[in-house]
């Protein structure tokens, strides 16, 4: 699959040899997990940025070339990809990951190296640590506040939390924990697993003593079905809510009837044939759609795919205004700059406004509630 992302970035038509005499490349730098229990995501990730490069395959006359490494859902490797990537590869940004661990490893080594950074993750990073690094995903507390909204606006009184062992598990719990207080619901429980679990049993038991009114999911990709088959199997008959880790078909697939009715967060790509026409990210959501459809001979049924689509986008505007020449320190910097001081660039999620010392660059219009009906996602008002 890499080779063929590769082989697509550099086809990209029948001058490109001759362009590359005129302008240098830019060279992009994904690494995702396209193997791996992360695999769910990155695989999504990586042909989404294929469609991101058939799209626009040039930006101000430079062809883009794409050079995608898989970490193996394994944060170590993703931080081990980021260093070939920037010094062998010689990059001019670095994208990645398909978790949060992998995505601050990543992003490490590009504030090390001075590589600009795109991450397709939500992270927490010390403002002092972020300064090469912004992310397209939307900040959980933004989703998560939505999620207890509905909560409320359902009776919801009494939640209990389980999610992963690791930063997404803790970034989702974080988040309810903040935002269920002042809309008065207590949460009862802290159950985790690990990505790798073949089972969540003996925590879902401890989540039905407690007897909550509902149920708050911080899993993601296909691990994040865990809790939904095995509260169906101890008949909770609570609600059950999941947040845009989970917006993926592997996770409907896997999760299948006990997923049926859950609400969840997600950007508004995921619906855009449903959005208002005047939405601000409809038409381009439904661009992607079809460059997605055209270039995979598949249609898109996740929402991770246009992250990086979105990412792709950042920096294609960035591009647009940074000054030097591809492959140097220089243009590094500049196109660094450029990043932080995006003004509404469109995405598929969002419209994207960065600056410095704030990771991410997303309002509510980045957001929507969706419910899964039949094995579809439906827009909730």
């Amino acid at each position: 699959m890499t080779t063929l992302i590769r082989n697509a970035a550099l086809a990209t038509g029948a001058l490109a040899f001759a362009a590359a005499t005129l302008a240098a490349d830019l060279k992009v730098g994904l690494s995702v997990s396209l193997s791996g229990p992360n695999s769910s995501l990155g695989i999504p990730y990586a042909k989404g940025m294929q469609a991101a490069v058939a799209y626009k395959p040039e930006i101000n006359g430079r062809k883009v070339q794409l050079i995608v490494l898989d970490d193996g859902s394994d944060p170590t490797n993703a931080g081990r990809n980021a260093r070939k990537l920037v010094e062998e590869e010689k990059v001019d940004i670095l994208m990645g990951s398909s978790g949060v661990p992998a995505t601050i490893a990543i992003s490490q080594v590009g504030r090390e190296s001075k590589t600009p950074m795109i991450g397709l993750s939500p992270i927490s990073l010390p403002p002092a640590e972020s300064d090469w690094t912004v992310t397209v995903a939307q900040p959980p507390q933004l989703m998560i506040d939505a999620v207890v909204a509905r909560m409320k606006r359902d009776g919801v009184k009494t939640v209990g939390y389980i999610g992963f062992t690791d930063a997404w598990g803790d970034l989702v719990y974080n988040s309810l924990m903040k935002a269920a207080e002042p809309a008065g619901i207590k949460v009862v429980t802290n159950e985790r697993y690990a990505r790798s679990d073949q089972s969540v049993t003996g925590q879902v038991l401890k989540i039905v003593a407690a007897r909550p009114d509902a149920v708050m999911t911080g899993g993601s990709g296909t691990p994040g079905a865990l809790p939904y088959l095995a509260l169906a199997e101890r008949g909770f008959k609570g609600g059950v809510y999941g947040q845009h880790g989970l917006i993926n078909p592997d996770f409907v697939r896997v999760a299948g009837a006990s997923a049926n009715g859950s609400y969840m967060p997600t950007g508004p790509v995921i619906v855009a044939e449903q959005l208002p026409n005047d939405y601000p990210t409809k038409k381009l959501a439904l661009d992607f759609r079809s460059t997605f459809q055209k270039v995979n001979n598949a249609p898109t049924t996740d929402a991770f795919s246009a992250y990086s689509f979105d990412a792709y986008m950042v920096f294609a505007d960035a591009v647009a205004r940074a000054k030097g020449e591809p492959g140097s320190a220089a243009f590094r910097q500049s196109l660094r700059d450029a990043i932080f001081s995006a003004k509404e660039v469109i995405g598929t999620h969002g419209v994207y406004n960065f600056k410095q010392g704030n990771l991410y660059g997303v309002d509510e219009r980045a957001r929507v509630i969706v419910k899964l009906e039949g094995g579809q996602w439906k827009l909730v008002p």
